[in-house]
């Protein structure tokens, strides 16, 4: 009888301790198993910058968007754009998302396009290296190439873009400058992201502007959390955002001297930088920015090469103007403070002009030695 009831207790904690490896892998299979491309988007890495750390005496972290599946921050405002088009109803099956860009928002809204079963028109300037127009078409998206134009020229590339989606039927102009899905998708997941990482141990996050989506979601989000917390924009030459941040003029010195390219300004910077306020950015102002860097080319270009070389990070043009600035930074607001930045993607997609020895000296600058050093970028004149 003794036996039996043994017997019993066994087959019972048996039967327990296989229910409970069920359930075991079920919540395995469901935290690291991902139904598409989409669900690997966000929740990225904090990584500690040894160097900046060391030399400023602050802990400054980079928050690795180079680590998306589509290689940077815009997988992030791609996804969140389509999905709340797709949720109001602006989207519906088979309908093509259509943008002008010049920059990654296109390759990333190619990707999600492509694995939501929608089609992707991509405007963009004729003068976009090859390498980015074969990406976009490996992706599946259609390319149209127009000649670059001033913005407020109707042949502009974006003006273009808004034009074709009207025309198609069923397209939605994806409209990444004042879309402001852009911005809420940072609000929702980058910022709670960071303070997340940081256990809210943060004194001051670092961001260039592009659209404005990432710095305006993360800063409204982390000045609701602590409104102590410091905002500081990161602003490439030629854009007027820092300006605007600093004494309330939209105004690049570029402007002044009519020395401007066929772009908006001139810098070897992609991706950020602006004369004109968008809706996204707006947001970032009445969130609050406490200071603009204006960050030279051969500064963005030196620490490039830096972090390579010191923490084995190779990172595009807007991830190094963003260390600089991050660097400024913890100067200003002393030591023992801890700084967040972002590092939007990586060097592999900026290999023709920014990684480029014969374009740095091409456009007038110094190709870095190892005598160009952080020393160097710490103690340099704050403008």
């Amino acid at each position: 009888m003794q036996a039996a009831a043994i017997a019993c207790c066994c087959a019972f904690i048996a039967v327990k301790i296989r229910e409970k490896i069920v359930r075991l892998r079920k919540q395995w299979s469901a935290s690291v198993i991902q139904g598409n491309v989409t669900k690997l988007i966000g929740n990225t890495k904090l990584v500690y910058l040894r160097s900046l750390s060391n030399l400023s005496g602050c802990k400054i972290y980079g928050k690795c968007e180079f680590l998306n599946p589509g290689g940077s921050t815009k997988d992030r405002i791609a996804n969140g754009i389509i999905e709340d088009a797709i949720k109001s109803g602006d989207i519906k099956a088979g309908a093509t998302i259509v943008e002008g860009t010049s920059g990654s928002t296109g390759i990333s809204l190619a990707m999600v396009a492509r694995a939501r079963g929608l089609k992707c028109l991509v405007v963009l300037p004729d003068d976009v290296s090859q390498g980015k127009i074969d990406l976009l078409e490996k992706y599946g998206a259609v390319v149209e190439k127009v000649k670059p134009a001033s913005i407020s020229n109707p042949e502009h590339y974006v003006n273009v873009a808004r034009r074709r989606a009207k025309e198609i039927d069923g397209g939605f102009f994806a409209d990444q400058f004042e879309n402001l899905s852009n911005y809420k998708c940072h609000y929702t997941g980058t910022g709670p992201e960071i303070w997340s990482q940081t256990n809210g141990y943060i004194d001051a996050f670092v961001m260039g502007s592009g659209t404005g989506g990432t710095i305006a979601g993360v800063s409204k989000y982390l000045r609701e959390k602590n409104p102590n917390i410091k905002i500081f924009l990161a602003d490439p030459p030629g854009s007027g955002l820092c300006t605007r941040v600093n004494y309330g003029i939209l105004y690049s010195k570029e402007q002044e001297e009519a020395t401007m390219l066929r772009h908006r300004y001139d810098t070897v910077v992609e991706g950020v930088g602006l004369s004109r306020l968008t809706e996204n950015f707006k947001v970032a102002l009445d969130a609050g920015i406490d200071k603009g860097y204006a960050i030279t080319d051969q500064e963005a270009v030196n620490m490039s090469r830096i972090l390579l070389r010191e923490e084995g990070l190779f990172v595009g043009s807007s991830s190094a103007l963003n260390c600089v600035a991050a660097l400024k930074a913890a100067r200003q607001i002393g030591k023992n403070k801890t700084i967040v930045t972002v590092l939007c993607d990586g060097g592999h997609r900026h290999l023709k002009r920014f990684w480029n020895d014969n374009y740095i000296r091409e456009n007038g600058l110094k190709v870095p030695t190892v005598s160009d050093n952080l020393e160097n970028l710490f103690n340099a004149e704050i403008l």
